[in-house]
């Protein structure tokens, strides 16, 4: 959890004042919090790209990542590996991910793309007013984060278990054995779990949590120590055999609804029916042709297929393939050309998108958005000088009144990518929200926060917004797991993602230009600066841009936000040598992911 000086504060207040990310009269206090990164930075360590022929694993973790690649050197799916991973995700990055929470996964097999949906629900009992006062103004963020208000219904176990049951080839049960081994027989606090302890906001609050994570007089483990989660095992005993039944139907499920109604301060209203009624979906992807590729994204409740497919869209009229980084260093007039198609896609993420199954998108569908015509008119409203915040469009097709989303997006969020022996692929990005989610325990695991996805608004002057809280919807996401193929969608190019809130879709899209415009390769793709716009200030990557560079920009009259940008990016990208074709494996210096292939 990233926390501020008094003088980072003020200045995070002064361009809230000035620019306000969602077009609408937003309190101060959201708006300098839209700017913060869910987790706070742990560090900057170079990377090397890997090199595999037949299989490989990123993720964000090694001992994630070994769990994955063992999996497929016994001859398992990607599928297969994913379920692993998450699995040992769920023990040693509880910070990000785990059972407790909700994932996207696109997955390709047999030339075609399917987008699994493990997205959290809305509890049945909930209302419109989920996050607001008696008088129907916003809560604060950590009033509505902490506590069992915010708990959706988890959905990665059902998904992966549908994904399982299409494209598994080992036993379910024998996929959960690397991560009780390590809950069993401990594994060693790494810098970042420890440095996301110390800093952490109201994780001790839960006496579950604080007797888990913190040594007798509340201080966080120590890096090294070996930390054992028996419980965590037992669960995934169940699991492992009886399914997600196990997870979904049983006492699991009323432990969580325990866990949720019982807070002293914030009871939620999850029950453990909602938890029994929950379904995985799996959906069309959002593909759409790039040049000579096809990018391939996450539909709604995701907005980030749609965004990076606009901002590409509108990237094919204002051409960025001439202002290729120089040594690592991006020219003004990239930074500025990537900035402003994100203002216009976030713009439109704002005031259109939200789950399908409740709202529709204009012209019903997700074409009207990605339509060339419109797009190329979106991308004819940028000039030399930045547009500063950016105006929602008008695609053609059904007219919608909706209101302007106010959610504050912090996915503390992991991201894992692999290639099976079989040709297989699959990009997954999972997820509990904040750092922790909810700060609440049970059985082992954190329980997810992701109801602060909807709108603390739910209406205002143009209309309902479609993020707003209903009973069984999905909030919406930025997460972006991300696939491209040659042009025509049979031949996998790369396999991408990231954490990072709601600065997700411009962390992906960055890799998605460095690859296909740049031709860089995947780690170089990933180990560029961070930066881009999400429809307020330009926002840097502190310490990684020129003094020079920064002017330029202001001359080009881009308010700049410099911050770390601690993006958890991982990737897999077909590369051609002189040994034939190879899969490149790339992790985040920002972090501590890592990869591993034969």
């Amino acid at each position: 959890m990233q926390t501020h000086s008094p003088m980072t504060k003020l200045k995070i207040l002064a361009l809230a004042a000035a620019l306000s990310l969602t077009s609408i009269q937003a309190s101060a206090q959201d708006n300098a919090a839209l700017l913060r990164a869910p987790e706070g930075s742990s560090g900057y360590t170079e990377k090397t790209a890997i090199l595999a022929k037949k299989f490989m694993v990123a993720a964000a973790n090694p001992l994630a990542a070994d769990a994955g690649y063992q999996i497929l050197k016994k001859g398992g799916s990607a599928v297969d590996a994913a379920i692993a991973t998450q699995m040992v995700l769920t023990l040693v990055e509880p910070q990000s991910s785990g059972i407790g929470g909700g994932a996207f996964m696109l997955h390709f097999a047999d030339g075609k793309v399917e987008a699994f949906d493990g997205r959290e629900t809305a509890p049945s009992a909930v209302t419109e007013a989920l996050f607001q006062d008696a008088q129907g103004k916003p809560l604060a963020y950590y009033e509505a984060v902490i506590g069992g208000r915010s708990v959706g219904v988890p959905g990665v176990l059902r998904m992966l278990e549908l994904a399982h049951k299409k494209y598994g080839k080992l036993p379910w049960s024998s996929l959960f054995a690397p991560a009780i081994n390590l809950a069993e027989n401990g594994f060693a606090v790494t810098p970042r779990l420890h440095g996301a302890l110390e800093s952490i906001k109201y994780l001790k609050t839960d006496p579950t949590a604080r007797a888990y994570f913190y040594d007798s007089e509340g201080k966080a483990w120590a890096v090294g120590h070996l930390l054992k989660n028996p419980q965590l095992a037992g669960t995934l005993r169940e699991i492992a055999a009886g399914g997600a039944d196990a997870f979904y139907l049983g006492h699991i499920a009323r432990d969580i609804e325990a866990k949720v109604k019982s807070h002293p301060s914030n009871p939620g209203v999850l029950s453990a029916q909602d938890i029994r009624a929950y379904r995985a979906r799996i959906r069309p992807a959002v593909c759409s042709d790039y040049k000579a590729y096809t990018v391939c994204g996450m539909p709604p409740p995701s907005s980030g297929g749609i965004a990076i497919a606009q901002m590409l869209g509108m990237l094919e009229t204002k051409d960025i393939a001439p202002y290729a980084p120089v040594a690592g260093q991006l020219p003004a007039a990239a930074v500025h050309l990537f900035s402003e198609v994100g203002r216009l896609a976030y713009a439109d993420r704002a005031r259109y998108v939200a789950d399908t199954d409740f709202v529709p998108l204009p012209g019903g569908g997700i074409e009207a958005l990605l339509d060339k015509r419109y797009l190329a008119a979106r991308a004819g409203l940028i000039s030399e000088k930045s547009m500063g915040t950016a105006r929602y469009g008008e695609p053609a097709g059904l007219p919608l009144a909706w209101g302007l989303d106010r959610s504050l997006e912090f996915h503390s969020t992991s991201h894992l990518s692999i290639v099976d022996a079989d040709g297989r692929a699959l990009s997954m990005t999972t997820s509990v929200e904040d750092g922790f989610g909810s700060r609440q325990m049970v059985d082992g695991f954190m329980l997810n926060n992701q109801l602060t996805d909807f709108s603390f608004v739910s209406r205002d002057e143009l209309g309902p917004v479609a993020n707003r809280v209903q009973p069984g919807k999905r909030p919406r996401s930025a997460m972006s797991p991300t696939l491209v193929f040659a042009k025509g969608g049979k031949t996998l190019l790369l396999s991408t993602g990231s954490p990072g809130g709601s600065a997700i879709i411009n962390y992906v899209a960055k890799v998605v230009v460095g690859t296909l415009d740049w031709k860089l390769d995947i780690q170089q793709a990933i180990s560029l600066p961070n930066f881009g716009s999400r429809n307020g200030p330009t926002e840097l990557e502190k310490g990684r841009f020129s003094p020079l560079l920064i002017e330029q920009l202001k001359e080009r009259g881009h308010v700049i936000y410099e911050a770390d940008q601690n993006s958890g990016l991982q990737g897999i990208m077909r590369v051609k040598t002189g040994a034939g074709q190879l899969w490149m494996g790339g992790a985040d210096p920002r972090r501590e992911g890592s990869v591993r292939g034969d």
